[in-house]
């Protein structure tokens, strides 16, 4: 119980350098998160396409034209959010 104390005295002298360490170190997480969920998208999006056109190699143009659209959507949504990241800590 004695170590919460400075915490909580810590956190009492709010300031805005300290809400901006805050601000920054989320941005820094949500742009991590971000290009870490379209690694995992375009991965998985690339793997349903190479499966898709050994089952079916008749039709192999259409799948990876299908992919590639989809795997620039995954793109276009993780930047997106790396944008959003980058306007937060300009903002502080």
């Amino acid at each position: 119980m004695h170590m919460i104390l400075p915490l909580l005295q810590a956190g009492a002298a709010y300031t805005k350098d300290y809400s901006s360490a805050w601000a920054m170190m989320g941005a820094g997480i949500g742009a991590g998160v971000a290009v870490i969920g379209a690694g995992i998208g375009i991965g998985r999006v690339g793997g349903q396409v190479a499966d898709g056109m050994a089952r079916q190699p008749e039709r192999a143009g259409q799948i990876q034209t299908a992919g590639l659209i989809f795997a620039a959507l995954v793109e276009g949504a993780a930047l997106f959010a790396i944008v959003i990241s980058f306007l937060i800590v300009n903002k502080f």
